[in-house]
Formats: structure tokens, sequence, C-alpha cells
């Protein structure tokens, strides 16, 4: 009998897999291209259309323009508005340089006792005078009048703090209390602003 000598070939080691690893493994990759599916919708939802960017500009541009117009129109009104203030009142320190002319007036006819202002036949002179400087003083008003310089301030009328200078008070029962019983001096407004106060002696409470 002859036996044989052939080695025998030595067996090679199995690897074995498991399908749940191999199932793992998929369900991760899907996982991995399904949010990356996510992130590029969401940023193609994100990013405009051209058309809506330009519908974006074209409203910021107007509300610029409209911003830019309603500027321009409140510095148009306030222009104006100085342009009329300075031409109403820049004769104001002129007209304040002629009140001392009309307070000299008034207190040249104040002098002329009442008696004689109309006496032409005994005190011809005093009339005369008194008749002149009456109509210089109305000239002069309507002067004032046509550039806006108004005087105010007569027995009778009521004492406003606004308007008149109180110098002293005194009671007179046939008077009104609150009034003004003496004007010592006349006040003026120019285009209704009060240049100067009416100097007063006003009526209290007897």
């Amino acid at each position: 009998l002859r036996c044989s000598t052939r080695p025998v070939a030595a067996l090679e080691p199995c690897r074995y897999f498991s399908s749940q690893e191999g199932d793992e493994k998929d369900k991760t990759e899907e996982k991995e291209e399904s949010g990356n599916g996510e992130e590029e919708a969401e940023t193609e939802e994100a990013e405009p259309s051209r058309e809506e960017q330009l519908e974006k500009e074209a409203k910021d541009l107007k509300d610029q323009l409209l911003r830019s117009l309603a500027e321009q129109e409140n510095i148009r009104a306030i222009a104006k508005r100085d342009v009329a203030s300075a031409k109403a009142f820049a004769v104001t320190s002129f007209a304040k340089s002629l009140l001392d002319t009309s307070d000299n007036l008034s207190r040249a006819m104040e002098s002329v006792p009442e008696e004689y202002r109309a006496d032409t036949e005994d005190h011809p002179v005093l009339a005369t005078l008194y008749e002149g400087i009456k109509m210089t003083d109305e000239n002069l008003l309507k002067a004032f009048e046509k550039n806006g310089l108004i005087r105010f301030g007569e027995p009778g009328d009521l004492f406003d703090p606004n308007l008149h200078d109180a110098l002293f008070e005194y009671p007179d029962p046939e008077q009104e209390e609150g009034t003004i019983g003496q004007v010592m001096k006349a006040g003026f407004k120019l285009n209704n602003r009060v240049i100067r106060p009416a100097e007063v002696g006003i009526i209290k409470k007897a």
C-alpha cells in the first residue's frame, strides 16, 4: 500500500457580516443625503428672486424720494415763514424810534387846557396851535396804520397784563374795578405783536 504525502491545503478563515450593520449604514447615508437636500431647499427658499429684489429696491427708492420731498417742502415752508416774518417786522426799530414823537404830540395836546382848545375868539393862538398839533398826530397815526403799527390803550378798557403795564391802582366808585382809569403812555402793536405795552393806572375796589 502506498500512502499519499500531498499536503492538505489549510482552510482560510471566513469573515461573516451582519445584515443589521449594513442596514444602519444605509440609513445613515440616507439621512445625510436627506439633510443636504433640505438645506439646499431652505437656501433656495431664503434667496429672493430677482423680481422681488427689484420690487424691494423700487420701494426703498420711493420711500427715500417721498422723505426727500417732504423735507424740501418743510424747508420751503420755514423759509417762506422766515421771509414773511422778516418783512413784517423789518420796520420795528424804525417804528420804535417814532413812538417818542407820537408821545410828544400827545403831551403837547394835553398841555392845552380844554376850555381854550376851541376858543378861537379869546385864545385863537392856543386854539390854532392845538388844532395843528392834533392834525399832525392824526396824520402820523394814519402813517403808522398803513405800516401795521396800531396805537392802543384807552380809559375804560379792561386791563390785560399782556397789553398793559400797571403803574398804580386807585379807587374810583364811578368806574368798574379792573378797568383802565388813566393812560400814562399809549401802547403800540406792530402787525398784532406788542412792541410797547401801555403804561396805565387801573381801578381797584374802593
